[in-house]
């Protein structure tokens, strides 16, 4: 059984910043793996461990310095990993949920998984609709904002649990093969161990370009441009308190009376 997993390198943000462009400027920023995507890894490992002869293989989209981050998901007991880019994708100032989906579709064809499994979401964009467009891409059945998960290898059906509009959850099966978006709080991500990023460093990353996926340079091709980017301002004021502790309870008070509490 082979358990393909989506992983994405996004960027943190420093508390003071600035922007250039449309963008924010490099200097300001911090590259991780996604966090939706670490539980996504966690259910794909957990599943190796409790069953014989399952192979995990993380895939990502990004650049060399991204190898860093999919060498996290190796860490943690991912066996081997996929990382597609290309020169002509240097310069997409974005790349949208349909780019993404082609291409993770491609790899999909040449991986033949029987699961594949993503993060609900990505920290930086926030789309929430690259797991679904791509089951629905490659024909795979699905299911979304997955909580729960039991898997019956031998009789290839996926027996979730997942949160709907409104705190409802739902109990389904899902027939293999499939994609299953996975929510935070499935399980406990574990930490790379030292044995592990060890063992990550000789693990294969395979990098893949868009002619070897048989994509041409148009799959990067976006109705979506982003025409703007600014802080936005401040909608309410800050009241800081300062001084001992009985001080700033006696102008905390002050100002409860003022706005009418406890009258």
């Amino acid at each position: 059984m082979k358990v393909l997993v989506t992983v994405k390198e996004v960027a943190a943000v420093e508390d003071e910043f600035e922007i250039d462009g449309t963008a924010i400027d490099e200097a300001y920023l911090e590259y991780d793996l996604n966090e939706w995507d670490d539980y996504a890894i966690e259910e794909g490992v957990q599943i190796s461990e409790a069953e014989d002869d399952v192979e995990v293989v993380s895939v990502t989209i990004g650049p060399e310095r991204s190898e860093e981050t999919i060498r996290m998901a190796l860490a943690k007991g991912a066996d081997r990993a996929v990382r597609v880019w290309d020169d002509s994708l240097e310069d997409a100032e974005l790349l949208d949920v349909e780019a993404k989906t082609k291409m993770l579709a491609a790899v999909v064809e040449e991986e033949d998984p029987d699961l594949v499994l993503s993060g609900v979401q990505a920290d930086d964009d926030g789309f929430g609709a690259t797991g679904v467009s791509l089951a629905d891409e490659v024909g795979f059945e699905w299911a979304a904002v997955v909580n729960d998960l039991d898997l019956d290898v031998e009789d290839r059906v996926a027996s979730v649990r997942r949160e709907l509009e409104g705190g409802v959850e739902e109990l389904t099966d899902v027939e293999l093969p499939a994609v299953l978006t996975i929510q935070t709080g499935i399980n406990e991500p574990r930490y790379a161990s030292l044995r592990g990023i060890r063992q990550a460093q000789r693990k294969e990353i395979k990098p893949m370009t868009l002619d070897d996926l048989g994509l041409s340079a148009d799959v990067a091709e976006s109705d979506l441009e982003i025409v703007d980017m600014y802080e936005p301002e401040t909608e309410s004021d800050a009241t800081l308190f300062e001084g001992s502790p009985e001080e700033t309870a006696g102008q905390l008070a002050e100002v409860l009376r003022d706005g009418g509490v406890g009258q």
